[in-house]
């Protein structure tokens, strides 16, 4: 008879083959990613080429490894194993390792990093930082045995003796490089001192200067309050720290003169010209002055002084005399209105009035008492026929005209349904109360 086999049977003979297969443990495959979108522990997604499609799973051990951001349609170079997921049937690559096709992973990172800060804005120009012209003091954040700090030493007391050098000694390459670079900016804008801040190093390989293009690094420029110069690599290296820094140097050399723009010949130079303008301004300045004051001395005012005064004596007399005039004038209309009130008043008999209205107030009292007298006598009398009427109705006269209130547990008894045989009843009448035994109902 023909044994029929379950689907999770097959299924896990098939699982088993592909488990001990040794072609199977670790394959090699190249393909395009997509349906990739990233998951916050372990990443699903297929490889696929123009015939095919396999699905991907890379558990977040493998992934947090990656030193790039996959994308759909990215080429890639995936190391893994081919197992079968029981549960759907389908058979899959566990990646442990990749890697892009074509391009090395730190340019790609070098993009992904460049695009997220590109949309953040911190390459806009509206950020950078003008460096200033008179540099007392600036700091180097770079390596204390290259030759980057010894040309900058040497460019800037060529051109500005004056100006004190401060070296950070950075670690510039390998790990722990891009927190040492990161934290020793910090360091600089905590002192807070400087004028202008260099950092920098000599050049080399993308992974040489891969500490420039660290996202710590570019932050810790951008969030910079000192001006900020790169001068990372030669001319032909760009870092992201370029990118960010408020100036870009080619070279050392250049970093230095670009934070002594004014050189010492420059200074003195400027110094010269501002001194003889300043000489010419002084004695044109004292020339218009003797000139101003001889028009004055030989002016009609010094010369006749009591014009000065004429126009003012005349203005005082005239105002006087206005003055004179409004304060009769205004004397004269208060007077009128005094007179017309004093009329006014002496017309008016205050005395009688004040005895009429007070003739009102009494007759006013009088029927004012009346009315309330009235009102409380028809008050008194409604709550008279008032009491009455409840007294008629009142429990207490009930009873006393023969009636009887019957209670069966403190509870009115109501209907011949409400008693039974042998219950104790309580007969209330108007001169006391009698227990009761129902016999017979």
């Amino acid at each position: 008879m023909t044994e029929y086999l379950t689907v999770s049977t097959l299924t896990k003979y098939l699982k088993t083959k592909f488990e001990r297969d040794p072609y199977l443990e670790k394959v090699y495959l190249t393909g395009e990613i997509s349906n990739f979108r990233k998951r916050p522990s372990h990443q699903y997604f297929s490889l696929k080429d123009d015939s095919a499609v396999i699905s991907v799973t890379m558990f977040a051990p493998a992934f947090n490894k990656l030193n790039f951001l996959p994308e759909n349609g990215m080429k890639v170079m995936v190391v893994g194993r081919i197992s079968l997921y029981e549960k759907s049937g389908q058979y899959q690559i566990n990646v442990t390792q990749m890697i892009p096709d074509g391009i090395g992973a730190l340019a790609v990172k070098f993009e992904q990093l460049k695009e997220k800060l590109t949309s953040e804005g911190l390459f806009n120009m509206q950020w950078k930082q003008d460096i200033p012209q008179f540099s007392k003091k600036i700091g180097v954040v770079t390596s204390p045995s290259g030759a980057v700090i010894r040309d900058i030493i040497t460019t800037v007391g060529r051109r500005f003796p004056m100006t004190e050098i401060v070296l950070f000694p950075t670690k510039v390459q390998g790990d722990g490089a891009a927190e040492e670079i990161a934290t020793n900016i910090r360091r600089a804008n905590d002192i807070g001192d400087f004028d202008v801040l260099i950092v920098g190093r000599g050049g080399g390989s993308i992974e040489d200067l891969w500490c420039f293009n660290e996202e710590s690094v570019v932050r810790a420029i951008f969030e910079s309050k000192i001006p900020v110069i790169s001068s990372v690599g030669h001319e032909t290296d760009t870092t992201l720290a370029d990118y960010v820094a408020d100036r870009r140097a080619a070279t050392p050399t250049a970093a230095a003169e670009i934070a002594t723009p004014v050189s010492q010949f420059d200074i003195l130079t400027a110094l010269s010209d501002r001194e003889k303008r300043m000489e010419a301004a002084l004695l044109k300045s004292i020339r218009l002055g003797q000139e101003r004051v001889d028009r004055l001395v030989n002016s009609v005012i010094f010369r006749q002084p009591e014009r000065l005064y004429d126009g003012h004596i005349q203005k005082v007399d005239l105002l006087t005399n206005q003055l004179i005039d409004l304060t009769k004038q205004n004397l004269r209309q208060k007077s009128q209105t005094y007179e017309l009130l004093n009329q006014r008043l002496s017309s008016i008999n205050l005395l009688r009035k004040v005895n009429n209205y007070q003739d009102l107030v009494n007759q006013e009292q009088r029927l004012l008492v009346n009315a309330i007298n009235k009102i409380y006598d028809q008050k008194k009398n409604q709550a008279e026929r008032a009491w009455q009427a409840l007294t008629l109705i009142s429990p207490e006269k009930i009873l006393s005209r023969g009636y009887a209130v019957v209670k069966k547990d403190d509870m009115i008894v109501k209907s011949t349904d409400d008693v039974f045989d042998g219950d104790i009843l309580e007969i209330d009448l108007a001169d006391g109360r009698i227990n009761v035994e129902v016999k017979n109902k």
